[in-house]
């Protein structure tokens, strides 16, 4: 899909269900617009009026048009106050919610490869130029283009020879207004670029706090902080000049060019040239302030809506990146098995983190994965859940390849539980169900399998976690995510080091509540070599250099006494 269709789909988020509003709010600064050129002739009867000219309306009558004119004036307001808001609130609610949905339904692998900050920029300062430099500069695009176009047909009405000497000094402004316009949207792209980096900096500061004080590395930090704090402010700056040089050119301009114009508007009325009253000079000079603000500010606002589409675009080049490529469903039941044959993987291309890997891992058993740091464990377990798909070889879940699978279904199928378990500030309750609905006799029976008897007893299902689990024991945050894979009911249970963080005695009693679960396929990553654990599971294999050295029971293992003997023995 192009850029100009991927953008379609964002800035259709704008509209829907928000034509009304959107239709008042311009409706009422149309109005507005008309108003003000109305404005503009009333002035000039008053004064003519005031000076003794016959222009064909008495001083009542005028004053009569003016109370009308404000009523007006307060109505269009009125309309705009009620309306624009809203479609500028809904528009935006709007596309975040749809560029959120969009962000979810990328694959664990592809939002592995990316960078947070370029979102949670996307979130945050992007939206505030995509709301004034696109949604707003709707309304003051619009707003320019027909208060241009209506003085200066009102100039043209009034004197064909004064606009013509107005267009000669208006070429001085335009020219100014044109000189630096188009670096504005280079700017605002540089600046959303520092944006990100600033977050990436700043996240990486506050998720890693705890290692930035034990290893005493707060002045490293503090001046990589300083240095992107710096640069993103310097951008801002450099922005910053960028306008206010195109508005001391526009201003300085259009100064000039008034003034030229006034200067011949008084030879004309001071000779009786083509019909020229005061009045008329006066509203000429305010009819060409309203032509000339807008040759000004037209070119920024282009380069600003340019750049504001840039932002949209980098949102969802973003969101549309790395994405998996979609397979077929397949039921959520595992009748055959898992097999991988002749399966190999490379991060670089070139080293081989895994090499001819070939078993199969039978419904309903459990299989622990051991092995030295770096034999490949925990990638063998992420190819599993369809974390990286450049492997070669054959991942079957069934007789269906994990590649064709789609990730909605896999999700079906496969649960994880990992060593970071990510827990909401929300209550227990929300936390194992993930926010979703399931009868409370199954949420019941997957507290009571975890282990969350206890706590639940204690602090009940509201209690609040924390910001990511804080208010909980790792134990306690580990005892979640099993639940919420028991209450999944998938048939496969991934677990990738859970208990890496946890102390002997925690670690012993979460292993031992995965090991007693019935009728799943557990897969087990595991740095833990405890006998009383290993010997309930079906199989151990055991990883050496990226791959399968040796595999069977763990008695079975140990009467070989070959490399899986060695390192139980160093363990102990």
């Amino acid at each position: 899909m192009d850029k100009k269709s991927l953008r379609r789909r964002f800035t259709l988020q704008f509209w829907k269900g928000n034509i009304i509003s959107f239709s008042c709010a311009m409706f009422a600064m149309i109005m507005q617009v008309f108003i003000n050129l109305f404005a503009s002739w009333l002035l000039q009867q008053l004064v003519d009026v005031s000076a003794g000219n016959d222009t064909g309306f008495t001083l009542i009558e005028l004053t009569l048009l003016s109370v009308a004119m404000v009523f007006a004036i307060a109505v269009c307001g009125i309309l705009i106050y009620f309306t624009r808001p809203k479609f500028i609130s809904k528009a935006l609610r709007q596309y975040k919610d749809f560029a959120f949905a969009e962000l979810t339904k990328k694959g664990i692998s592809a939002f592995s490869k990316e960078n947070t900050a370029t979102y949670i920029s996307a979130f945050s300062n992007d939206i505030a130029s995509i709301e004034q430099n696109y949604l707003m500069n709707i309304f003051d695009l619009v707003w320019n283009i027909l208060i241009f176009i209506g003085a200066f047909a009102m100039m043209l009405w009034y004197s064909p020879m004064l606009t013509a000497a107005a267009v000669l000094f208006s070429l001085l402004p335009i020219a100014a207004s044109l000189l630096a316009g188009n670096k504005v949207a280079a700017a605002e792209e540089e600046i959303s670029r520092r944006n990100e980096s600033f977050m990436s900096t700043l996240r990486d500061g506050l998720a890693g706090f705890s290692v930035v004080k034990s290893f005493k590395a707060e002045a490293a930090v503090i001046r990589l902080f300083m240095k992107s704090n710096r640069e993103t402010e310097d951008t801002k700056c450099r922005r910053k000049k960028l306008e206010t040089l195109l508005t001391m050119l526009g201003s300085g301009a259009g100064l000039i060019s008034q003034f030229g114009t006034f200067i011949i508007c008084a030879y004309f009325a001071a000779n009786g040239y083509d019909s020229v009253t005061p009045g008329v000079v006066l509203v000429f000079l305010q009819l060409m302030g309203l032509v000339l603000s807008p040759i000004g500010e037209i070119p920024k606002m282009l380069a600003n809506r340019k750049a504001a589409a840039a932002l949209i675009d980098k949102m969802a080049c973003a969101i549309y990146s790395n994405i998996r490529d979609e397979g077929k469903d397949i039921p959520n039941t595992l009748e055959k098995g898992i097999e991988l044959r002749d399966v190999c993987f490379s991060y670089d291309g070139k080293t081989d983190v895994l090499r001819g890997i070939n078993t199969v891992f039978e419904p309903g058993k459990s299989y622990a994965i051991v092995g030295a740091s770096g034999s490949g464990k925990s990638t063998l377990l992420n190819l599993l859940m369809a974390g990286n798909s450049g492997y070669s070889g054959e991942i079957f879940y069934d007789e269906t390849e994990l590649r064709s699978i789609s990730s909605h279904s896999l999700y079906d199928l496969i649960s994880i539980i990992q060593q970071n378990v990510f827990v909401f500030n929300s209550s227990i309750q929300n936390n194992i169900t993930m926010f979703g609905e399931f009868d409370s006799a199954e949420v019941d029976r997957a507290i009571s399998l975890s282990g969350l008897s206890e706590l639940v007893a204690e602090r009940g299902t509201d209690f609040l976690c924390g910001e990511n689990g804080n208010g909980l024991s790792g134990g306690e945050r580990q005892r979640i995510s099993i639940a919420r894979s028991l209450l999944r009911k998938t048939p496969v249970l991934l677990v990738d080091e859970a208990t890496a963080s946890l102390d002997a005695e925690t670690a012993f009693r979460v292993s031992n509540t995965i090991l007693g679960l019935e009728g799943y396929t557990r897969i087990v990553v595991t740095h833990s070599l405890d006998e009383t654990l290993l010997k309930k599971y079906d199989d151990v294999l055991v990883l050496k250099n990226g791959t399968i050295f040796e595999h069977g029971t763990f008695d079975e293992l140990m009467a070989k006494k070959e490399y899986f003997y060695s390192l139980f023995t160093v363990s102990q």
